[in-house]
């Protein structure tokens, strides 16, 4: 990885759909060495897709939070018995194995409160490894760099 690549990597991190030509001018290279380096950038692994950034409040997402769960026993099978209900739940746009006090920090959206209780109460509420839930309602997001 040299500062080109870096470079590159900054760019289209904060616009995916800018130009070939576009992105070869910001960093200093012919079109053709650019793509060239974008297309080993994508074959190597190192970009792994393009995302869109959503504007979350037009679509109806009014409400965000970030919740930790604990499970009630420490073992692969209850992580995975976990893992697996979460994966059927739409809200949930984000779920992190961690180290710490909990297992697991979740991203959740949901369209307001009552739609996060009822997730929580229907959705976490029910699943037997659960042992705790805390939750941190987003006020605000000054800074979000995720795609």
């Amino acid at each position: 990885m040299d500062r080109i690549n870096e470079n590159i990597l900054r760019h289209l991190s904060r616009d995916g759909r800018i130009s070939n030509l576009d992105l070869a001018e910001r960093v200093g290279l012919s079109p053709s060495a650019c793509l060239r380096r974008v297309q080993e950038l994508e074959r190597s692994g190192v970009i792994k897709g393009y995302r869109v950034v959503l504007n979350h409040s037009a679509l109806g997402t009014g409400f965000i939070a970030y919740v930790t769960v604990g499970l009630n026993t420490h073992t692969k099978a209850a992580q995975e018995a976990f893992e697996a209900a979460i994966a059927r739940s739409p809200e949930v746009r984000e779920c992190h194995n961690v180290t710490g006090a909990f297992e697991y920090i979740l991203r959740v959206e949901a369209s307001d409160l009552t739609a996060y209780k009822a997730f929580h109460t229907d959705v976490l509420g029910v699943i037997p490894q659960v042992a705790s839930i805390t939750s941190y309602v987003v006020m605000g997001s000054p800074k979000d760099e995720r795609a």
